[in-house]
């Protein structure tokens, strides 16, 4: 009877024990994997489909579909590089003369300094490449180097950009033009929704140019999905008509919605 008693009283605590001991901890996800290096800078990249390509405001594929891809690279000093390519129309819709410019290819790169918890600035230059022959028409190559300063803080950005080369998108001696950007992107908690705004200022220089100067804002919404980003936008150029219109007829400013999906890698 003491036997049985004890082996009770063993079975009677070892079940206490185990109900008053966690279960094992499900083991943590796997961390992603690290994107591949080169000579010590992180290569990451792009993809985007777009029901249409605006920059600064201006469609660039008059309403048009657009694909576009883009790869960085990200050294962890803040050094970084990137090459960027988009379809355009704008130049032949603009029927200045026969080109083969249907393609801009950008290069640009600089150095981001964290300086504070949330706030970076960035300095670097911008090039704008568009490949065609320009023998045929009446404006020069509307390839342009810009030079740019920005500084942002968690989820807004101020950048300024200024046009260092002679011309400016085909518009001559008009180094010396600016833009003026002010962006949000603001994430709604953990949702994964992101709403998007901006506003922002060219402004050109040169005798006579005045007329290009225009405004853009632009609201949206923004939503990432298993890699995959949605974005549905709408924006507003103030441009004018009887400089921002092209042979088709049509303003590349005014009133636009666009919408994107984007694959990073």
């Amino acid at each position: 009877m003491r036997i049985q008693s004890l082996l009770a009283t063993l079975a009677l605590l070892g079940s206490t024990l185990s109900a008053q001991t966690p279960a094992p901890a499900a083991p943590a996800p796997p961390a992603p994997p690290a994107p591949p290096a080169i000579l010590g800078f992180a290569v990451t990249g792009s993809t985007t489909l777009g029901s249409q390509y605006i920059f600064r405001g201006l469609t660039q594929t008059d309403g048009k579909p657009t694909v576009q891809a883009e790869i960085d690279l990200a050294h962890a000093d803040g050094w970084y590089l990137s090459l960027a390519a988009s379809n355009i129309s704008w130049l032949t819709d603009a029927g200045v003369g026969p080109m083969s410019a249907g393609v801009e290819v950008d290069v640009f790169g600089g150095y981001k300094w964290g300086f504070a918890k949330d706030w970076t600035l960035d300095i670097g230059a911008y090039r704008y490449l568009y490949p065609g022959d320009y023998s045929k028409v009446i404006i020069t190559s509307p390839s342009t180097t810009e030079g740019y300063l920005g500084l942002s803080y968690a989820w807004a950005s101020l950048k300024y950009s200024r046009v260092l080369s002679a011309g400016n998108f085909g518009v001559a001696k008009a180094d010396g033009s600016s833009y003026i950007d002010l962006s949000v992107a603001y994430p709604l908690g953990e949702s994964g929704w992101t709403v998007l705004a901006h506003a922002g200022k060219t402004t050109y220089t040169g005798t006579g140019n005045s007329p290009l100067d225009y405004t853009d804002t632009k609201l949206g919404i923004a939503k990432e999905l298993k890699g995959y980003t949605f974005a549905l936008a709408a924006t507003k150029a103030d441009t004018k008509d009887a400089v921002y219109t092209n042979a088709l007829g049509h303003n590349i400013g005014g009133n636009r919605v666009t919408l994107t999906l984007a694959k990073t890698f």
